[in-house]
């Protein structure tokens, strides 16, 4: 009877156990990347009370198996499931969801820990942060939008009123169509490009085509407003085919360039005769840049309507305006100027045993010895899975099962006190005897 008890009281205390895993799901069944708990359950050590025997002769005595009681049941493991819950979208630019395998790696007083919960914030330095005070870790961009994912990770900052600097434009890209000249064309044609000095002044630039009494040629010159003079001390001379169209070659400052079919033709503009508002190194030029001809970007001279266009690189300097992370970690932001910028890449790591990790609470968890080292990486390379922006991973917690598994936990934790009483009784009656 003192086993039985006994056995019964271990019951007890596992189903209690189980049912404070049950309730703590259930508790967190609307906590963003909460990763429900389960328990198992092993039976304690059994008590031999007759050995077995082995059978005698063909006819004598059979063999007579082993009797062993069990002495009770105990939890032997308290596991999570991270199986990724639901994906809720938030639009929050701080927010991010897991895609597959992985964990948010992240830092708090020195010491290193994982989460799977994205509901991420900014502290009052810019730091990416849990909502607990964890800074989240990865690879800060440099000035130039530079990520080293080779580097050691380190805090991620979005800083509120971020600035990009300005940078000097150094080439044109041409493009479109200017309407045939057949040697008796009078119209000239026009395109200004915004660029922008070291300062990041706008400076328009207006490049004009003006047709040539030979069929097919075009003299071209740059001119900015507030200048003196034109950008050359000649125009250039621009050629087309009069059979297809396609640009043939281009003749600046005394150095012809033929066009090629399959590379861009850069043509050098001294950067010069600029009015003393803007400013621009000593003896710096410009590219003007023809697409390879025949290309569909390329200029041509046929029939039709004047398309001539052009782009610049460079940019004048802008504040941050609004940033967003991409699928492979990388927070790019958008300045008031129209560039976009890498600010940082969030890394994420990976485990041979998940199960194994320490649940510390606050939806963080550690390394122990059974989990094995953190594999840190970049979303989207190796076994670790992609990052969603302005989403949230979900509870995964399954209410009906849990409240399910709460009745059959209830049920035997009942029928374990039911044992202790049957068994005091029986107890009871033996002293009565007495």
């Amino acid at each position: 009877m003192d086993r039985a008890l006994l056995a019964a009281v271990s019951g007890i205390d596992a189903n209690q156990t189980w049912l404070d895993v049950i309730g703590n799901n259930i508790a967190n069944v609307n906590t963003v990347g909460y990763h429900s708990e389960s328990v198992n359950f092993s039976d304690l050590l059994t008590e031999q009370v007759a050995g077995a025997t082995a059978p005698v002769g063909v006819a004598t005595a059979a063999g007579v198996n082993p009797i062993a009681i069990g002495s009770g049941t105990r939890v032997d493991a308290v596991t999570n499931s991270f199986v990724a819950g639901s994906m809720e979208q938030t639009n929050q630019p701080t927010n991010v969801a897991i895609q597959g395998n992985g964990m948010l790696v992240v830092q708090q007083q020195g010491l290193t820990y994982y989460t799977t919960a994205g509901n991420l914030v900014l502290d009052a330095n810019g730091n990416l942060a849990t909502p607990t005070g964890a800074l989240v870790q990865g690879w800060q961009a440099n000035a130039a939008g530079v990520i080293d994912t080779k580097a050691p990770t380190t805090a991620i900052a979005i800083p509120e009123g971020s600035t990009i600097a300005p940078v000097a434009t150094t080439s044109f890209t041409l493009g479109g169509n200017i309407p045939a000249n057949n040697g008796s064309a009078t119209q000239s044609y026009s395109t200004t490009i915004e660029s922008y000095d070291a300062l990041g002044n706008q400076v328009p630039v207006t490049l004009t085509f003006t047709p040539t009494t030979t069929a097919g040629e075009w003299s071209m010159q740059g001119t900015v407003p507030g200048s003196t003079a034109d950008l050359w001390t000649s125009p250039a001379t621009v050629k087309f085919s009069t059979a297809t169209g396609q640009l043939e070659s281009v003749t600046a400052n005394g150095t012809t360039y033929t066009m090629s079919a399959t590379n861009p033709t850069a043509l050098p503009i001294p950067v010069q005769n600029m009015p003393s508002n803007y400013t621009f190194p000593a003896g710096d030029t410009w590219d003007i840049t023809f697409p390879p001809a025949g290309s569909t970007q390329a200029v041509t001279q046929v029939a039709g309507a004047d398309t001539l266009t052009a782009t610049q690189n460079g940019n004048g300097s802008g504040t941050l305006a609004s940033y967003s992370i991409g699928s492979d970690g990388v927070i790019t932001g958008s300045f008031s100027n129209g560039q976009k910028l890498a600010l940082g890449q969030i890394a994420l790591a990976s485990f041979a045993n998940p199960q194994g990790l320490d649940n510390l609470g606050n939806l963080l968890y550690s390394t122990t010895p059974n989990s094995g080292v953190a594999h840190v990486g970049t979303p989207g390379t190796g076994v670790l899975g992609t990052l969603v922006g302005g989403s949230v991973e979900e509870s995964n917690v399954d209410l009906a099962k849990q409240l399910t598994n709460l009745i059959i936990a209830q049920e035997a934790y009942q029928a374990n006190t039911k044992v202790v009483t049957t068994s005091d009784t029986a107890i009871q009656s033996l002293v009565n005897m007495a």
